[in-house]
């Protein structure tokens, strides 16, 4: 039962509110009006947001790659830890960035109208903007739930979500959700794959001075990356712990103790890029999508041996090229299972990340003159055969030498070695287009090819390197086609044998060009196989080969097509390929045991002349000299 005295005292005080709200009717309900749009707001905010979004994993993990060896040698896609406990944390590590961030994150409601205050005075005097008004509420709000834009409607919008953000978490929660979703520069996301990134520890055990830097970096988190710029880093560092003390989250002493903050750069020192990693990145991340914490370590064929032996081989060889007017260069090294374990894509990836071994479509030359005696010898051809050396016109086109003109007649080994036009285009006649293009759709060969086009028996149709150097490793396994690839638990394709006769006869025509044809540069201690190529105009410069298990294709030239000064394939090309191989041997990166010898012998001339005429002539030669 309310005593009488307190019956009277609330009488009292209804009769002035009621007093109060009529004499103030019209400004009383000009307040609810003004409120009542916000609270919709605020009502509609809370049921359209995911409260939790910053707290969320990115779309894809970060990758690893590793090579044969098990040795991380890049690393790809955005990097972002489990969300940050905040009392899990040494108290200095919220302080830091609180101190340098907002230093009155606990005594505002979501957005600082006398920090906002402070800020436009302190830029208008130094007439730039020096300063931020934003909380770190706010920056949660701009981060989590907005689109990058500098507007006054993005700043309303963003003060809103901030006060909403307010009314729905605790201050240490809303801590929590910013610190585990700022971006730290090098694709690095939230405190706790900061502190893994940079320093090689979780967050609960970061020093002051590691704090310090972290919370420093917030503002330019590209230009004050501590492994970059270290020395800007490491200044702004010293402001926070500056701040540190202004706020009595640390001692003087603490601040100056910090001292020199050391980087752990195990994982900061991995590049994000590099020709092999961009290669085989789109097929790792096909098998390794999906949001979550942390990162993955993805195998792959990469042998980090070898693409330090091609790498120094190409370094080395390349000096002075300039002199003859190569720009660049692209090697791809693999297996003959169609592994790739080395790639370069150019001389400098940091200056030039497009992959000329994948992604450039050249004529290979004579290279591609392999897919043309392929299918001589599926039409009853051998290696020695001998083929009329006249000029020929096809369709109107006439081929010539290296040397000019026609030339006398030769073998087809001695035609191939020599790298014969004239002989290429008559064989490519013989035998026809639709067999040439089958022979090299057989050895993998997918890019486009005109099967009416005579000059194609000089390699005018374009092809990448890497799918040029699998053709060759078709061969060289006896398996076709032979497909690239760069993640060892990668599922071949479905292969064919290749035809043992038909496979020794290439075999003996590709070693024929090392041994005295126009690959000799490539010549090493044991036996070697491959093929040059030029272009018109030397506008490139091919040599794909093999020896023991190692196939590896070269090619240089420029960008911009435009032309060497007399660069063959059988010069630099074939030069780099010869030391890639002599130093894989000598490290034991490539087998000694050479592929089968052929089962042609090497016959002399002389020999062909005086051999007896066989009782059989196939009608590949028949059709070739009229009989």
């Amino acid at each position: 039962m309310i005593p009488g005295s307190m019956k009277a005292r609330l009488a009292s005080a209804w009769t002035v509110s009621r007093a109060f709200v009529v004499r103030h009717r019209l400004w009383f309900g000009a307040g609810i009006g003004a409120l009542l749009p916000l609270a919709v707001l605020l009502v509609w905010l809370g049921a359209s947001l995911p409260i939790s979004r910053a707290l969320e994993p990115l779309p894809n993990r970060a990758l690893i790659l590793l090579d044969d060896q098990g040795r991380p040698f890049a690393r790809r896609g955005a990097y972002k830890e489990a969300p940050v406990v905040i009392k899990a944390l040494p108290k200095h590590v919220p302080a830091a960035f609180i101190a340098i961030e907002d230093r009155r994150f606990y005594h505002h409601l979501g957005v600082d109208l006398g920090g906002m205050a402070r800020a436009l005075v302190v830029n208008a005097k130094a007439g730039r903007t020096v300063q931020g008004g934003s909380t770190i509420t706010q920056q949660l709000a701009k981060n989590a739930f907005l689109k990058p834009e500098r507007s006054l409607r993005r700043k309303g919008q963003e003060a809103l979500i901030a006060v909403w953000l307010e009314l729905r978490l605790s201050k240490d929660e809303i801590l929590s959700r910013y610190l585990s979703s700022i971006y730290f520069g090098d694709g690095v996301y939230g405190l706790g794959a900061a502190a893994r990134h940079y320093f090689g520890k979780p967050p609960e055990q970061l020093s002051i001075g590691e704090a310090a830097m972290l919370a420093g970096m917030v503002k330019a988190p590209v230009d004050l990356d501590p492994v970059d710029h270290p020395q800007a880093a490491g200044a702004r560092a010293r402001l926070v712990l500056d701040a540190m003390v202004d706020t009595k989250a640390v001692t003087r002493e603490q601040a100056d103790a910090a001292g020199h903050v050391v980087v752990t750069t195990t994982r900061a020192d991995l590049p994000v890029g590099g020709y092999f990693a961009d290669w085989i990145s789109p097929q790792v991340k096909s098998a390794f999508d999906g949001p979550g914490y942390g990162e993955v370590r993805v195998p792959t064929t990469l042998d980090g041996r070898l693409q330090r032996i091609v790498e120094r081989a190409v370094a080395a060889d390349m000096k002075g090229a300039a002199k003859r007017k190569v720009g660049q260069v692209a090697v791809v090294a693999m297996r003959p299972d169609g592994r790739v374990v080395a790639m370069l894509g150019g001389t400098n990836y940091r200056q030039t990340p497009f992959n000329r071994a994948v992604q450039a479509k050249r004529q290979p030359g004579s290279a591609f003159k392999l897919f043309v005696y392929l299918a001589a010898l599926r039409d009853g051809a051998t290696p020695d055969n001998l083929v009329i050396g006249d000029p020929v016109t096809i369709g109107g086109w006439t081929p010539a030498n290296y040397e000019g003109g026609g030339g006398r007649d030769l073998t087809i080994r001695d035609a191939f070695a020599q790298s014969n036009n004239v002989i290429a285009a008559r064989v490519y006649q013989q035998a026809g287009g639709p067999a040439v293009v089958q022979a090299a759709r057989d050895l993998g060969i997918v890019s486009p090819l005109r099967q009416d086009d005579a000059t194609l028996a000089l390699g005018t149709a374009e092809t990448s390197l890497l799918e040029l150097t699998s053709a060759y490793a078709a061969v060289a396994s006896g398996k076709t086609p032979v497909r690239p690839y760069g993640r060892p638990d990668t599922v071949g394709a479905s292969v064919q044998d290749l035809d043992p006769d038909q496979r020794a006869a290439l075999l003996d025509l590709l070693g024929a060009v090392v041994e005295e044809g126009t690959g000799r540069a490539a010549r090493l201690g044991q036996k070697a196989y491959g093929k040059t190529g030029t272009t018109q105009d030397y506008r490139d410069a091919v040599f794909v080969g093999f020896t023991g298990d190692l196939v590896v294709g070269v090619w240089v030239g420029n960008d911009d097509h435009s032309p060497m000064t007399r660069m063959v394939g059988g010069d630099l090309p074939a030069r780099i390929w010869r030391d890639v191989m002599t130093a894989g041997l000598k490290a034991g990166l490539v087998a000694r045991d050479a592929p089968p010898e052929p089962r042609y012998r090497q016959v002399e001339p002389d020999e062909v002349e005086e051999a007896p005429r066989p009782k059989h002539v196939p009608k590949w030669l028949r059709r070739i000299f009229g009989l």
